[in-house]
């Protein structure tokens, strides 16, 4: 029997057909399962690099990469020199010598070093930031989802948030081993100075952004532990894993399993914490 290349090929045209088919359907009820997991899948956050635009300048004095951070980056440089290093103001005459001159320490020189190193790909902290805030806006609808940018301090504030935006301090987790961390930090706070430890910090420190201790709750230390673990807890949630542990963030826990049809939402909205303090 003579073999016919007509046919042969409309055979294998079919068959990529049918395998095409196959992946579609697969990915098709991917997207479902992960839908019900309450994770948002059309949610993609990459944080911008501002930090890699900052180093270029602070080690090679580049002045495209100061217009760049001038004009790209308004916001994060004037958050960063004002608020984070507290060097002065972005409009000051000779800020920008400043700022270039801080960073000429042999310590900061070397953060900046390891950053660039440790840091070079950030794909897993881009996925974890979107998986955790999809879930988070999956529970809060109405949530602004942040823009999110790295930078580099001066071992400082590891997160800083403003007005929607979240800086990422790095030069805050380079791993509990860095040598320079055991000149300024105890063993209890190098634990936390991680890679893994990125995304529930900010996580974390933007609940917080939203859902502010009350007047009451700041007055009444108490009361203001029991918000931190309340928003410790939601964060736990939100990361899918228990990052943060205490005797507040046990109360919480404890409160919502007796409770099971409060809400998160419920849970953070109620700004009033001495339900939670008998547990």
């Amino acid at each position: 029997m003579t073999n016919n290349p007509e046919t042969g090929i409309i055979q294998s045209v079919h068959r990529i057909y049918y395998i095409l088919l196959i992946v579609l359907f697969a990915c098709i009820g991917c997207e479902v399962k992960t839908k019900q997991d309450g994770v948002a899948t059309d949610l993609l956050l990459r944080v911008d690099r501002y930090d890699v635009v900052e180093a270029k300048y602070l080690t090679t004095g580049d002045f495209s990469a100061l217009q760049q951070m001038n004009t790209g980056y308004p916001t994060q440089t004037r958050m960063l020199i004002e608020d984070v290093l507290r060097i002065g103001f972005v409009n000051e005459p000779q800020i920008n010598a400043k700022f270039l001159n801080y960073f000429q320490d042999s310590t900061l020189q070397r953060v900046m070093a390891e950053v660039g190193r440790q840091y070079a790909d950030m794909d897993d902290i881009n996925t974890g930031l979107s998986e955790a805030f999809g879930r988070l806006k999956a529970m809060l609808p109405e949530m602004k989802v942040p823009s999110i940018y790295t930078q580099i301090g001066a071992f400082d504030q590891s997160i800083v948030v403003n007005n929607g935006m979240i800086g990422i301090s790095l030069d805050k987790y380079l791993g509990k081993q860095f040598p320079s961390y055991y000149k300024y930090y105890p063993e209890s706070q190098r634990e936390q100075m991680s890679r893994s430890m990125i995304v529930p910090d900010c996580v974390m420190f933007y609940v917080l952004s939203l859902f502010p201790a009350s007047h009451e709750e700041d007055v009444a230390p108490a009361l203001h532990d029991m918000h931190i673990g309340k928003i410790q807890w939601v964060t736990n949630k939100i990361v899918n894993r228990v990052v943060f542990e205490g005797e507040y963030v046990s109360k919480v826990d404890k409160y919502m399993r007796e409770n099971k049809r409060m809400t998160v939402a419920q849970l953070l909205r109620n700004d009033n914490c001495l339900h939670l303090s008998t547990y």
